[in-house]
């Protein structure tokens, strides 16, 4: 990549609603197309439905007959989406929003500078 690229970066948060906990990240994702993005979501949904509870299940269903094309028309927009189910006392996020991905230099061929030699990996004291 010689320049910044557009794409999506997604994520999948859950949260204990029994809980005053935080949600929790539990993935992430980085695409490079709308569809790439909602693919990601409509792939897990599916793969999880099976064990939703009726109203979860429906709610994903939904989704997928539906909502995937609004959510992919609005990311074309670049307009951030969200999809949510909740199972029992559970409820799962998916994010999608659109980014600009920058190159990270690359170090093969490159001269690093004199201090890189003076680095010593740390070691912990027996």
């Amino acid at each position: 990549m010689n320049g910044p690229r557009h794409g999506y970066w997604c994520e999948c948060w859950t949260q204990d609603l029994t809980e005053e906990e935080r949600p929790t990240l539990r993935a992430s994702l980085d695409a490079y197309s709308a569809s790439q993005a909602d693919r990601w979501v409509a792939v897990t949904l599916r793969t999880i439905s099976p064990a939703l509870d009726s109203d979860a299940s429906d709610t994903a269903w939904a989704w997928l007959s539906q909502g995937r094309i609004a959510t992919r028309q609005a990311l074309l927009r670049s307009e951030p989406c969200a999809v949510t189910i909740t199972h029992a006392q559970t409820r799962i996020t998916w994010t999608i929003r659109p980014v600009l991905f920058l190159p990270l230099a690359h170090r093969q061929g490159v001269e690093l500078p004199a201090c890189t030699n003076d680095f010593k990996p740390w070691k912990a004291s027996s």
